[in-house]
């Protein structure tokens, strides 16, 4: 019997436990406080299974067992994106329906979170003979920079080798650079454009947009018409402040945009066609010109990609005009072998044109690891024993933890292609029997590295 079967033992127990951790809406920076919850509750879990957990900072945590040899590690991310809409059951919650784990954080990150608590548990409690010290980390900032594991490795040290499952199988070796820029004027100067409000993350594709405009009944009917005309989903609605037009998009996940429906450049689009510069702002100018429905960087200078890692992706997260301020957060994914610094000057470049302020919110260089590591072929023999198929490699746009690790790190799991997890979007979930199988490859995997086998 493989080593990772052990983990099925426990299925009752660790869905339980599942399910009281995704009731926790643990969004970095809203809800610290179910955030810091979160943490408190995989450590008293840790604690009632015998192992050993300790905070290490306000956002950060470790479960180890063992001592000596390498130092092993597997990171987890405890924070999620805000629930957004459309959803059909409750996101803070584990729902079972037709085969499939549905709620937020099932697939980012707390199915994998929970599922390597567990693994701990199993190699405790069935004999597997330690070589190496084994450390699971826990943090609760993933989703809005990671600084939660640059205040944890100011502490303690990198391991000797890890994984982070907290993207696809099979293993990523690659993952794009990441640039969170915002973009700003100092007042809202536009003359008929009052409010514009659109996302809560800037990893996500916004699904909903509104703006206030205070218009003609000439403007509205020519609204109207453009609506009609193009793509997108509007809502016209009268107020005694003027016109609110409310867009609605699809969401996704900023490593794809293109998957999604973005309703703030959707409503951008409309209302950029319909009124004049001064009328709509700077803004809101350059975002219909340098962006413009785009995903691919193309109207900014930036359209590029490399053989290893795929093409440069733009997301426009958040869009927040009011009568005092105007700014926007882009989400900027580069291939590995791109001087992020020159993505950066051209991207000001061209936004200084139109009088922006740029700020870089944080800036992560790429990731990449070479197909023959001892970590690569690792992870490859567990995956391999447990599916009986290969385990491929591959380059993401996504970033998780795996970029913190100096080189001695990748992403593995917990999702299998072809699987319709809606990663950051409505009714995130997993088919239920890719779950367990991902239970048990994380088990061989924790397994190998502990036994040094």
């Amino acid at each position: 019997m493989k080593f990772g079967n052990h983990i099925l033992q426990y299925k009752e127990e660790l869905l339980q436990d599942l399910n009281a951790l995704m009731s926790l809406e643990s969004v970095n920076g809203v809800k610290d406080d179910d955030c810091q919850k979160a943490l408190e509750f995989m450590l008293k879990r840790a604690r009632d299974f015998g192992l050993t957990g300790e905070r290490i900072t306000d956002n950060s945590a470790h479960i180890t067992l063992g001592s000596g040899g390498k130092d092993c590690a597997v990171l987890a991310h405890l924070d999620v994106v805000p629930a957004g809409n459309n959803w059909t059951v409750n996101p803070f919650a584990l729902t079972e329906r037709e085969g499939r784990y549905l709620g937020r954080g099932i697939i980012d990150d707390k199915g994998a979170a929970m599922v390597a608590l567990y693994c701990l548990r199993a190699l405790k409690e069935n004999g597997a003979e330690p070589r190496n010290r084994m450390r699971v980390i826990y943090g609760t900032a993933e989703e809005t920079g990671m600084t939660d594991m640059d205040g944890y490795f100011k502490q303690q040290p990198l391991p000797d080798i890890a994984f982070t499952p907290d993207s696809d199988y099979g293993i990523c070796r690659a993952e794009k650079g990441i640039l969170h820029l915002e973009i700003s004027t100092p007042t809202n100067e536009a003359k008929v454009l009052s409010q514009f409000h659109s996302g809560k993350a800037i990893n996500a594709v916004p699904d909903i947009a509104y703006v206030m405009l205070d218009s003609s009944d000439y403007d509205e009917q020519t609204l109207m018409r453009l609506a009609d005309a193009g793509e997108g989903s509007f809502e016209f609605n009268y107020t005694i402040d003027g016109l609110m037009i409310i867009s609605r998009g699809r969401a996704a996940h900023a490593c794809e945009p293109q998957k999604g429906q973005n309703a703030a450049m959707l409503l951008i689009d409309l209302i950029t066609h319909a009124y004049d510069v001064e009328d709509v702002g700077a803004l809101c100018s350059f975002i219909d010109y340098a962006i413009n429905n785009e995903t691919n960087g193309r109207s900014l200078g930036l359209k590029m990609s490399d053989s290893v890692s795929g093409d440069l992706t733009v997301n426009l997260g958040i869009v927040h005009i009011e009568d005092s301020s105007a700014s926007a957060r882009l989400d900027i994914r580069y291939p590995v072998t791109v001087n992020g610094e020159y993505v950066l000057r051209q991207f000001r470049t061209v936004a200084e044109r139109s009088g922006l302020d740029v700020k870089v919110l944080n800036h992560v260089p790429p990731l990449y690891m070479e197909e023959d590591s001892d970590l690569i072929r690792l992870l490859s023999g567990a995956y391999e024993d447990v599916t009986g198929q290969p385990c491929g490699l591959y380059s993401t746009g996504g970033g998780t933890y795996a970029r913190k690790l100096g080189g001695r790190g990748v992403a593995f799991g917990p999702a299998f292609r072809g699987d319709p997890v809606n990663m950051h979007r409505a009714d995130e979930s997993v088919d239920a029997q890719n779950f367990w199988t991902h239970a048990q490859i994380c088990l061989e995997a924790m397994y190998r590295l502990y036994t040094g086998e």
